[in-house]
């Protein structure tokens, strides 16, 4: 009688996966600076992998937008000119207040304190003058208020941007050297309490876009 193995696991796609997802994280919260060069051979070192795991997470980051290819085979992080912020920015205009126009209705109180334990982790990170902290805080309370509106697709279009931003936004956050949070998350606090829709949609978009305009050189 002949017994059968059991087929062998995906070694090489569970390393695929864990590479791609941490240095997603890496690039969305910041911690990789604008044009930081990737090489397959250092991701290889870094996570242990072979060439293969490390090549398929870099087809996936630059399908995303998280990572660029010149013509010359490098692979970086990206470098924003001021009409791409714009263009990024116009985006989160868009999505952004849709999103939390779609969350308001499911914004029970739980959520609410939630949110504002959250707000209060951004102002700490934000006095020690830690700027992968303060974007890693900040898109924890727009994913946080984001996911009760129940549009998967639009909230994973909204990450992608976000994607794209990160290691600019975190250049940014490091010369500015703030010593105060933003003041919209306050207002988008209130509008939640309130139920009022307008002042959420306003509050989120200018949020969302009056840092950005900072980034622009």
């Amino acid at each position: 009688m002949l017994v059968q193995k059991s087929p062998a696991p995906d070694v090489t796609g569970a390393a695929h996966d864990r590479v791609y997802r941490t240095l997603r994280t890496r690039i969305m919260h910041g911690e990789m600076d604008p044009g930081a060069a990737l090489t397959l051979r250092g991701i290889g070192r870094d996570f242990g992998v072979s060439m293969t795991p490390a090549r398929e997470a870099i087809r996936r980051l630059v399908a995303e937008g998280a990572l660029t290819i010149s013509v010359s085979g490098r692979v970086s992080t990206p470098e924003l000119s001021n009409d791409r912020i714009e263009e990024l920015a116009s985006l989160r205009a868009l999505l952004e207040p849709e999103l939390a126009s779609r969350a308001l209705p499911r914004a029970h109180m739980a959520l609410i304190d939630r949110l504002e334990s959250l707000n209060h982790t951004v102002a700490q990170a934000v006095a020690r003058h830690d700027a992968p902290g303060y974007i890693k805080a900040n898109l924890e309370f727009h994913r946080t208020l984001y996911l009760r509106a129940q549009a998967p697709a639009m909230l994973a279009m909204t990450e992608t941007v976000w994607l794209q931003l990160g290691p600019t936004m975190a250049a940014l956050y490091g010369r500015l050297r703030r010593s105060e949070p933003p003041p919209y998350h306050r207002l988008i606090l209130a509008a939640l309490k309130a139920g009022d829709e307008p002042g959420l949609r306003l509050a989120v978009r200018s949020d969302a876009t009056q840092g950005l305009r900072l980034l622009k050189s």
